[in-house]
């Protein structure tokens, strides 16, 4: 049996060592804010709400709010929540926990309910940070975590919340020399520096340990394949609390770039932002390239200066489109919160309806269900494994049985079933894990399906995965009603709204008489996909009606 991470994040694998030529203690957050902060000086890293910040002062800042979340009693290894939009503070935070040798714990800010009670309990946060829109939805929660104690409110004008823990402001900036008062931890490559929270297939969702060397390898491979210099402008609107737009911001830092980060992605606006800002690299998902392919031609569209965008799992038919009309190259690739960048390869070695070869870093393997190699253009489960020490998560924290299950053999198993070509490269066939992914958001079906039985007409519901006109995954329930008891669609997500984020909604409803099963009763839900929107199907869509964010 593998041994246990004290930390709490499953289990400590074996791996493969290829060091190269890359320093192991330069690995670490500290160490790479020194490095660049003195090598680049008041060259701009990030440009964010509320402000920016140049390399040179990276470790100060970092120092500063490290000293901040000391004041608060926070210690190497305790966990701090983050639960706000995109803003010059939110990367504060993550420096502060990476100086200190806490762990940040990004929470996206569309939880709501169950899921975000889970993720605060499995988590045993003791400090949120947190902006005025996410403080009514920590005071809505119907059970409040033991461990967390104190919530800090980065917005002078939040409304008044009651909370079972101490509200307030984050203490003034210390007055001594930031780095004096805290100077960075001895970090290791391998500790933790986040805990980001992807939706589980089959039960709650698994909180990812990410080391601090996951993320200088997920830098430095994006940007190999995106081919990014110090003289390059970053752009995402991405949310900073999922794995790509945090991922963009080391991006910069190992090459020296600028990178900027929006607030929200708008399709309306989003060719003006590039222009605006000068971007020369951007990063697109799923549904955002036929969102922007559907708008009306401007002159914008050709008036940046980008070059190349990060687009993984846009369908092959939009790239030529999106090229010709925008003078943007759409680059494949494939990495998840777990792994890295570990399929893919710059522009040039690029291959239509391909996610490209196995990078250097890592082994990869397509598998059948008893993790034996299938040969080449059989179709299998991608299997992954990093050659550098640490540059996969450790595991799922609090979850030893999970990390055991998905690490089992000392392989990462993603889920997904693809095939490999001869020459080496990848193709994505389907999901093996019961999720669903839409408008770039992991969704836990599970979870889903939790809310809805919890109504108290609801027998038994089954939530699914059925494909919309975006070329992405729309969610859809079936649902058995209790005798003599019914309620109208409107009504019932009316209901569901207050306790799930937003995009998991289900937008098809559809009434059935009972659920197929196994025999040991579980519901086969690929008889469900298969027959799809059928002709009882209630659309929301089609209905009118409109799910608040």
């Amino acid at each position: 049996m593998p041994r246990l991470n004290p930390e709490g994040c499953g289990a400590v694998w074996p791996q493969p060592h290829n060091r190269g030529s890359v320093a192991m203690q330069a690995l670490t957050l500290p160490s790479l804010l020194r490095e660049q902060g003195a090598r680049l000086g008041d060259r701009l890293w990030v440009q964010a709400p509320g402000g920016s910040l140049r390399y040179a002062d990276a470790p100060a800042l970092a120092a500063h709010w490290a000293a901040r979340l000391a004041s608060a009693g926070i210690r190497r290894g305790d966990r701090v929540g983050l639960m706000a939009g995109n803003r010059i503070e939110f990367l504060s935070v993550v420096l502060g926990c990476g100086w200190l040798g806490a762990v940040v714990v990004p929470i996206n800010t569309a939880s709501r309910g169950m899921q975000l009670q889970h993720i605060l309990a499995n988590s045993g946060c003791t400090l949120v940070v947190a902006d005025a829109a996410s403080c009514p939805v920590l005071a809505a929660l119907e059970s409040w975590p033991q461990a967390l104690v104190r919530v800090w409110v980065l917005d002078e004008d939040a409304d008044a919340v009651s909370l079972p823990a101490a509200v307030e402001a984050p203490p003034a900036e210390p007055e001594q020399e930031p780095e004096q008062g805290m100077p960075a931890a001895d970090i290791q490559p391998g500790e933790t520096l986040a805990i980001l929270y992807t939706s589980g297939t089959s039960g709650l969702s698994k909180g990812v340990c990410c080391p601090h060397a996951q993320f200088y390898w997920w830098g430095r491979i994006a940007a190999r394949n995106l081919e990014i210099t110090q003289d390059d402008i970053l752009y995402t609107s991405l949310p900073l609390f999922h794995t790509n737009a945090l991922n963009a911001c080391f991006q910069a830092l190992v090459t020296g770039a600028s990178i900027v980060c929006d607030e929200r992605f708008s399709a309306s606006r989003y060719f003006d932002r590039l222009t605006a800002c000068g971007a020369t690299v951007t990063y697109l998902l799923g549904a955002m390239v036929p969102m922007l392919l559907a708008q009306e031609r401007t002159g914008a569209e050709r008036q940046h200066r980008t070059r190349i965008a990060l687009a993984p799992g846009v369908p092959e038919r939009f790239h030529s489109a999106f090229a010709e009309r925008t003078g943007i190259a759409l680059l494949e690739g494939y990495g998840s919160t777990e792994t890295n960048f570990a399929l893919g390869g710059t522009l040039a070695e690029q291959r239509a309806g391909c996610m490209g070869r196995v990078a250097p870093e890592f082994d990869a393997m397509v598998a059948d269900a008893q993790d034996a190699p299938v040969p080449d253009g059989q179709p299998g489960e991608l299997l992954l494994r990093a050659r550098p020490p640490f540059a996969i998560a450790t595991g799922y924290f609090g979850m030893d049985d999970k990390t055991v299950q998905a690490w089992r053999n000392l392989w990462f198993h993603t889920g997904d079933r693809v095939l490999r070509d001869a020459d080496g490269y990848y193709r994505f066939l389907d999901r093996m894990k019961d999720a669903i992914r839409r408008r770039g958001e992991n969704i836990s079906s599970f979870e889903v399906e939790q809310v809805l039985q919890a109504h108290p007409a609801v027998a038994a519901a089954a939530v699914y995965a059925v494909q919309s006109e975006l070329a992405e995954d729309e969610v859809m329930a079936a649902l058995v009603y209790k005798t003599g008891q019914a309620i109208t669609p409107q009504a019932l997500l009316d209901f569901c709204q207050p306790r799930m984020p937003y995009f998991a909604v289900p937008r098809y409803l559809r009434v059935v008489d009972d659920l197929p099963r196994t025999e040991n009763g579980k519901v086969r839900k690929f008889r469900l996909r298969e027959e799809g929107i059928t002709g009882d199907t209630w659309d929301r869509d089609a209905a009118g009606y409109r799910v608040a964010r």
